[in-house]
């Protein structure tokens, strides 16, 4: 901590005299500063013990008034007036004045020099410096010892509650809390999920400060808190809380960097390792679909400690084109792993550039915690798409990522977050094509049919769709139109040379049904 005004006056070298302010000694002193003007105020920062003769403040009690507030208002901490040069003894008004503004004024002896006030202040600077950096030092060869050992996340939110006086929190890259330390503090540390997940949005490295007595977070508890989130290329890995009662000070500071920096060493690891751990699960997963599970039962049970076992899926995952399409997918496969990995679940993960932009696969369990993960995920996230497949085998894989990436076209041609295979292979096809494209296709077919029965007599509309439905049995037909059949065959021969087809081409009965489908919806 850095000097008080207190500490100052207890110097008995100084012999100093407190005339007003004694209940504002516990002020830091920041600097000391010594000026005969009577508005030094251009020249301050706050937080100095300003020392002055009073050569040119006279004796008028407005005069002095105004002086002490303008010191009052520039934030100076305490002023000392040295007498026995232009003042005998300090001016009760000056006193007055300092009392009613809460400014410690202090009597300086002529005895004692201006530059001993201020070499006082400075050893003590030096010292909090000293101090400062001394016990930085041994923080961060605690915290890298804590870092090194077993538990090593763990072990430096513990050690860094202690070193702060307060308690802190490490949440993983989904938000979820996953250390805490005391154990008390848990449930302090959970009231911050809302702002977690507002750092989660940020690019890496951010921060936020928190005050629990102002009301900025809605808690009973009135915790000085600092969140952080941890990473080194915009995508944060983790978060890291702390709460103190007080605001940390510079030295805690330095504590609390230190930890930061580490914990993102931990968690980040290196860039090279990473690539080449996601290369190997990518070369996996790929064997895997190639049909080659049994080597990939071998090598992975080394590098992995196995594939998922039992019943899987394949999931499929694409952004919206833009330059954070990357990052969205790299989020996504963030979040698939830390679910998986909390609760031990094997899944292999691997990014790729298909034709189209990006895209992420994931092998996982059938509705496991990675599974779950990557359905959560994409409903939070604007411009992400999925396509899941249905329960497989690990010797279905294959099949299981073709089932995938139809239903992923499906749910971007649909603007879609996700879209199950058994949506694809189940009911109506219309719900799966696009919108707009199925009305723009009826529309354009439809077209010269519908100006015939704005304009001419018989419903050729109608009498198709009629037709059609009857899988073309004339009588069928007819009997639903309440027409004779020599007219309803008649209406057909119109309606092929409208449309220029032939309806005995059944590619051409298909898409003329689909379109008096979309026409219907």
């Amino acid at each position: 901590m850095p000097p008080t005004l207190a500490s100052v006056v207890r110097n008995s070298a100084l012999h100093l005299t407190v005339l007003a302010g004694a209940d504002h000694l516990e002020r830091p002193v920041r600097w000391v500063h010594t000026s005969e003007l009577d508005d030094p105020t251009p020249f301050l920062e706050g937080g100095e013990l300003l020392l002055t003769t009073g050569i040119k403040l006279g004796k008028s009690a407005a005069g002095l008034q105004a002086y002490i507030h303008r010191l009052a208002d520039a934030g100076v901490v305490g002023l000392g007036l040295g007498v026995g040069l232009s003042h005998t003894e300090v001016p009760q008004a000056l006193v007055d004045a300092a009392a009613q503004r809460g400014l410690p004024l202090l009597r300086v002896p002529e005895a004692t020099p201006f530059i001993a006030i201020s070499k006082a202040v400075s050893a003590a600077l030096a010292a909090e410096q000293y101090e400062a950096v001394t016990t930085s030092f041994e923080a961060q060869e605690e915290l890298t010892r804590a870092a090194l050992g077993k538990d090593g996340t763990t072990a430096v939110v513990r050690r860094l509650a202690a070193r702060l006086g307060g308690w802190a929190a490490l949440y993983d890259g989904s938000g979820a809390l996953s250390a805490v330390a005391p154990d008390w503090a848990a449930r302090r540390a959970g009231r911050l999920a809302a702002e977690v997940d507002r750092l989660r949005r940020r690019p890496a490295p951010s921060s936020a400060a928190l005050q629990g007595r102002s009301g900025t977070i809605d808690t009973a508890d009135e915790d000085y808190v600092v969140v952080q989130s941890l990473g080194a290329d915009r995508r944060p890995r983790g978060f890291l809380a702390v709460g103190t009662e007080d605001r940390i000070t510079p030295t805690e500071r330095y504590v609390l960097n230190a930890a930061v920096a580490l914990l993102t060493l931990t968690l980040e690891r290196s860039r090279e390792l990473r690539e080449a751990e996601e290369r190997m699960g990518a070369a996996l997963l790929r064997m895997v679909l190639a049909g080659e599970v049994a080597t990939a039962r071998q090598v992975a049970a080394g590098l992995f400690g196995g594939l998922p076992e039992g019943t899987i899926r394949v999931l499929v995952a694409a952004a919206s084109p833009g330059p954070e399409a990357a990052e969205a997918l790299g989020e996504l496969g963030d979040r698939a792993e830390q679910a998986g990995g909390k609760v031990g679940e094997k899944l292999l993960v691997a990014r790729e550039e298909g034709a189209h932009g990006p895209r992420l696969m994931v092998l996982a369990g059938d509705h496991g915690a990675a599974h779950r993960a990557c359905l959560g995920a994409v409903e939070e996230q604007e411009g992400l798409s999925l396509g899941v497949s249905a329960p497989a085998t690990l010797e279905e894989a294959g099949t299981a990522y073709a089932q995938a990436e139809r239903a992923l076209a499906v749910a971007q041609r649909g603007g879609r977050r996700a879209v199950d295979h058994e949506e694809v292979g189940a009911g109506s096809l219309l719900p799966l094509l696009g919108e707009e494209a199925v009305t723009a296709f009826a529309e354009g077919l439809l077209r010269p049919l519908r100006e015939h029965d704005r304009t001419a007599r018989g419903d050729l509309v109608a009498s198709l769709r009629a037709w059609l439905s009857r899988h073309g049995q004339w009588d069928a037909a007819a009997a639903d139109l309440g027409v004779h059949r020599h007219t309803l065959r008649y209406r057909m021969k119109r309606v092929e040379e409208l449309l220029g087809r032939s309806l005995d081409d059944t590619d051409v009965r298909m898409e003329l049904w689909l379109a008096l489908r979309a026409g219907e919806d």
